[in-house]
């Protein structure tokens, strides 16, 4: 198993700080959840069924009829390897891990790359996976760029897979609502963007033939009946869709600025997360756990990923960690 964010249980036992006195910053998922409504008995009562509205809500969410509804972008990851046969795969690197892990771990050649490589050599590839804005790189690209390269890849019979679990805050961006062409691939996530991370939901944009063989390859009730009630009246609250998106567009500006003051300016950020190389990553990540606040760290590069503080509160505690981590540096770095 990967390593992941999020893991606030085991954080809590190695700190000794009870769980409900953490500020969590390690994962990309928005702290301004969509407010779930009570949930009618028969959403678990019954087995999920096709036809209650779901499909509908999403092809007007993402401005796409052929898509299929799976357990989180990770139930694709996982499942998508395995409708190829052995393939060169090139992956963005540093990027999220599990796409190079879950085509390695089927057998494919995979070569992780920075995005530059892999626009440069798409005709070495027979697969290449980016991660649009990337996590925790935070590269974007141009939609024609992006078109451009699938053209490529499909002329031989290859794939482009495009993660854009983080776009939802520009959904300008997105591919999604592009011809659903031989070869492109979206994966989308509901869980960051509606701050819904536990309902493990999300979506796979791509042409009818391979959405049929992906859904025979899951096996049928991708989602539960809960989460798919709760995401079909989520997907169609526009209000609520267009406050989300300034509310954390502004936030993360914010979390830049606070890092900034505090000799940390983010390398890369979206409107999720903001980013920091930094060769003291792994010294700064305990310095603030030891405060009870968690940020997520990478090891290739040394790098930290900050979450976004959910209001006035955690931003001040976030504030106050950095200044006390500093105050260390500073003493440190003075000592004869």
């Amino acid at each position: 198993m990967l390593e992941h964010g999020g893991r606030l249980l085991r954080a809590a036992h190695e700190y000794g700080i009870p769980a409900a006195d953490w500020l969590d910053l390690s994962t990309g998922v928005s702290p301004f959840a969509w407010p779930v409504p009570p949930l009618p008995a028969s959403a678990w009562h019954r087995l999920p069924e096709d036809d209650d509205g779901l499909i509908e809500a999403a092809r007007a969410y993402y401005g796409q009829a052929s898509l299929l509804p799976v357990a989180g972008s990770q139930a694709a990851i996982q499942a998508l390897p395995a409708l190829r046969d052995r393939s060169r795969v090139g992956v963005l690197d540093p990027g999220y891990a599990e796409h190079a892990h879950a085509w390695q771990r089927a057998g494919h050649t995979v070569e992780r790359a920075s995005a530059e490589a892999l626009f440069a050599r798409a005709a070495r590839y027979d697969v290449v996976v980016l991660i649009h804005p990337n996590n925790p790189g935070g590269e974007r690209f141009e939609p024609d760029a992006l078109r451009a390269l699938h053209a490529t890849l499909a002329r031989r019979g290859g794939w482009l897979v495009v993660d854009e679990a983080f776009i939802d805050a520009t959904p300008e961006s997105s591919l999604c609502a592009a011809q659903a062409l031989p070869g492109l691939i979206v994966l989308r996530s509901v869980g960051k963007f509606f701050g819904l991370a536990g309902a493990r939901a999300g979506f796979v944009c791509a042409e009818p033939a391979l959405l049929v063989a992906l859904r025979e390859r899951l096996g049928p009730w991708t989602l539960s009946g809960p989460t798919r009630h709760v995401l079909k009246l989520a997907l169609a609250d526009t209000d609520w869709q267009a406050a989300q998106r300034e509310r954390l567009q502004a936030t993360s500006a914010r979390l830049s600025a606070l890092l900034t003051r505090h000799g940390l300016a983010p390398d890369a950020g979206c409107a999720f997360f903001q980013w920091r190389r930094d060769e003291r990553a792994s010294a700064l990540q305990r310095a603030l756990a030891r405060q009870g606040v968690l940020v997520r760290r990478f090891e290739q590069p040394h790098s930290l990923r900050f979450g976004l503080p959910g209001d006035a509160a955690a931003f001040a505690r976030l504030d106050a960690a950095l200044a006390s981590w500093r105050m260390v540096e500073t003493k440190r770095e003075l000592a004869p």
